[in-house]
């Protein structure tokens, strides 16, 4: 392992200390929310450590903090991550080793890690790429979770710091690639009307996951696309 750091060049390490530092930003917002809008400090630190995934984390605690339950909370954060299981089989093969140390490699997997690794061509390479930036990213963001989570309570109202922004900017940020497929487009579409018109009549955290009916749509569509 050691000597597939030497392949490592100063643009890749500056450019996932660049993208360390913007989810840091993010991570310490998600914190100083969390805990500002009422849940103690161990839970977003736990979802940091534990869960490691900042799309499904927002997503969670965003129904929660809406008055919705546990269970819609943690429907809402499975699904969002299941975009991960496609990352997983590209990079799989950069997770060689004993089990536990696969384990904490599949931990690591992010949008970010992916992205980083499948730009390179050599397997030593692609290897010392996932793991750095697996790691640095992990640090980075349970320490900023950690910070913003003592913060929030400083805070109070993170409304005037625009930090209740971050929810809908994260997942706004998550989904905005995915919407150059039309399919997908009309997906989203359905499930985005499907889950307005359901908000003043179900509880918090249901209309979300009403919104997955939108995913019919597109199943329907590419099945009469297959037909013709």
């Amino acid at each position: 392992m050691s000597s597939s750091w030497r392949t490592l060049d100063r643009r890749i390490l500056r450019d996932i200390a660049l993208v360390c530092l913007a989810d840091a930003v993010v991570g310490a917002s998600f914190g100083a929310i969390a805990v500002s809008g009422g849940l103690p400090a161990w839970i977003p630190i736990a979802l940091s450590v534990l869960v490691f995934a900042g799309g499904s984390q927002f997503a969670a605690v965003g129904v929660v903090l809406a008055g919705g339950g546990w269970v819609a909370a943690v429907a809402a954060g499975l699904v969002l991550n299941a975009r991960m299981l496609p990352f997983g089989f590209a990079v799989g093969e950069v997770l060689e080793g004993p089990r536990w140390k696969r384990l904490l490699g599949a931990h690591l997997l992010t949008d970010e890690s992916a992205a980083f690794t499948l730009q390179q061509r050599e397997k030593q390479t692609r290897r010392a790429v996932y793991w750095t930036c697996g790691l640095t990213l992990f640090a980075a963001w349970n320490i900023a979770v950690v910070l913003g989570a003592f913060a929030g309570s400083a805070i109070g109202d993170t409304g005037a710091l625009g930090l209740d922004a971050a929810f809908p900017a994260v997942l706004l940020a998550l989904v905005l690639p995915a919407l150059k497929d039309r399919r997908t487009r009309d997906a989203a579409l359905l499930g985005t009307v499907l889950a307005l018109v359901a908000t003043p009549l179900l509880p918090a955290g249901v209309p979300v996951l009403l919104s997955l009916a939108g995913l019919a749509l597109a199943g329907r569509t590419v099945l009469s696309g297959e037909v013709r």
